[in-house]
């Protein structure tokens, strides 16, 4: 959609040579950003430009980088560089390098040897990174770079209060991609609850297990999904194991309402009513989202 009148009297100024990065509003393309150069100002308007990608091509031969003319809205100069080292967590809002651009997406898991699962928005898919291919999100806006909103307000919309039910994920080994039902006790300190799990109990089987988890380890449980059409070969799903809900991917459909399911993190498959399976949903920036 076109924006060359904008009611703002700010309007981007660049000039052939600069660096910039690029946006589109075609489909399969939202939410990305690609690198480029401006080439030079649209001679019949002067608020579009015409601009030469990095890294895309005109077609599949790979012989003509690809050149297009865009209203300035979809262009901004390259971020800066965070000022210091970025510690990425689960729940972070970040732009994951993929395709050639830098997409917009948000962390559903931690793994070892600093990478992370990113759940991408435009593709609905996740996808493991290293953190070498993250960075934060941030808008130029009126000719400054801000932080994101949704960045911003992450921590607020984390808060827990005293008796919610939730369900908790560990970063322990054996544990993680499990969820368990658990209730807030109160906070135990800066972005850390103590909660009480309600199916894990402790060693001697007396009362039920109390632990300090961090906030971004904790949601409020999701929403009843009915699969009235039961599931299908990949679909994401959650199956209850062990006293938890697991994270895994539907491998094989089998008779009589049966399933084999395949958890990544362990390279196992198990089977599965479909009574204990439920599809897999994501708690990102404040809702509910069906990969």
């Amino acid at each position: 959609m076109s924006n060359s009148n904008p009611s703002s009297s700010w309007i981007a100024q660049f000039k052939p040579g600069d660096r910039v990065e690029i946006s589109s509003e075609d489909p399969g393309f939202r939410g990305s950003w690609f690198a480029g150069t401006v080439v030079r100002r649209d001679a019949n308007n002067t608020n579009r430009y015409v601009v030469v990608y990095d890294q895309l091509y005109e077609d599949e031969t790979g012989d003509r980088l690809l050149q297009e003319t865009l209203d300035w809205i979809h262009l901004r100069p390259p971020p800066p560089p965070p000022e210091k080292k970025v510690q990425f967590k689960f729940g972070d809002e970040v732009e994951a390098f993929y395709n050639d651009g830098w997409w917009e997406g948000a962390i559903t898991a931690e793994h070892s040897g600093g990478k992370f699962v990113v759940f991408l928005r435009g593709s609905k898919e996740h996808i493991v990174f290293e953190e070498e291919y993250l960075r934060l999100p941030v808008q130029w806006v009126k000719g400054k770079w801000e932080p994101r909103f949704e960045q911003v307000q992450r921590e607020e919309e984390m808060k827990f209060t005293q008796g919610m039910q939730v369900e908790v994920t560990t970063d322990e080994d054996g544990f993680k991609g499990a969820w368990f039902a658990a209730t807030i006790i109160e906070p135990s300190g800066e972005d850390k609850y103590l909660i009480e799990y309600k199916t894990l109990t402790n060693d001697d089987d007396t009362e039920f297990l109390r632990e300090d988890i961090r906030a971004c380890n904790i949601r409020p449980c999701p929403p009843e999904i009915i699969a009235v059409d039961g599931f299908k070969v990949m679909d994401v799903v959650e199956a209850y194991y062990n006293e938890g809900w697991w994270v895994g991917l539907i491998a094989k459909v089998l008779s009589n309402g049966n399933y084999q399911v395949y958890f990544v993190e362990y390279d196992e498959k198990t089977t599965f009513k479909q009574a204990d399976l439920r599809p897999h949903q994501e708690w990102l920036n404040g809702k509910w989202v069906v990969p």
